[in-house]
């Protein structure tokens, strides 16, 4: 899985990969570019949600791999992705307690995939991730989840606040990762729960924390405070499937 074959260079490319159905995570505009398809292309991705960066030309010439950018260049997501609503179905249908991965602001492509896949080993059903700021089914995170893709539904909120407000009317409780919380062994995390692992520097924005009814430390015996946010998600996912699967 190539860079190439997720990203559409050209305006008549864009605007058909759009009519196409084709989910647009990103677009590189030419900035001050108001011609008419340049318009239609602004026009669709507001429509859809879609992330607009405007830069300069020598960006976008730095960018392209095809030398006829025309100004645009998209990224469009390697897989589709699904719908919030479908993942808490598949988990009333497998008669399961839904578990869910909410991801605040991941920014790095290979942190992403390498979560996807944690999600998958423990039997989470689906992870979250916000439109903006964050990273999306990029070709790497494809790569990086190691098939998971295929297997686990990411679903794209635009805001994560909100989403889990929504989710708590469906009977979720939350706990974020932080080193200020309550050691992970003392929190009783069964039932439908969801998982939230913050940004790479940052952690837990504010908001998020806020809304939040558990908030886990890891314990940690060495001589740095923090693990990477991949291996944070991978440690609390496991002390969750033990609280679930393992009684006693």
């Amino acid at each position: 899985m190539g860079y190439r074959e997720f990203t559409i260079e050209g305006r008549n490319a864009v605007i058909e990969a759009y009519r196409s159905g084709r989910t647009i995570d990103k677009i590189y505009l030419l900035d001050g570019c108001q011609d008419g398809p340049m318009m239609t292309i602004k026009r669709e991705a507001k429509k859809h949600d879609t992330l607009l960066k405007f830069v300069s030309k020598e960006r976008l010439d730095q960018m392209s791999e095809t030398g006829r950018h025309q100004g645009v260049i998209a990224v469009a997501a390697a897989y589709e992705y699904a719908e919030l609503e479908d993942i808490l179905k598949a988990a009333k249908q497998k008669g399961e307690a839904p578990f869910l991965f909410l991801l605040d602001n991941i920014e790095d492509p290979h942190n992403l995939g390498a979560i996807i896949r944690t999600a998958n080993l423990v039997g989470a059903h689906g992870v979250v991730i916000p439109k903006n700021r964050a990273v999306g089914l990029t070709a790497t995170v494809a790569r990086t989840s190691a098939g998971a893709l295929n297997y686990t539904p990411v679903a794209k909120v635009t805001n994560l606040v909100k989403t889990i407000e929504e989710l708590k009317k469906e009977g979720l409780w939350f706990v974020c990762a932080d080193m200020g919380g309550t050691t992970m062994y003392n929190l009783d995390l069964k039932g439908p729960i969801g998982l939230v692992i913050g940004n790479e520097g940052d952690g837990v924005s504010r908001l998020v924390r806020e809304k939040c009814d558990m908030v886990a430390s890891i314990p940690m015996k060495g001589d740095i405070d923090s693990l990477n946010a991949s291996v944070a998600a991978g440690v609390l996912a496991y002390e969750i499937l033990r609280q679930r699967d393992f009684k006693g």
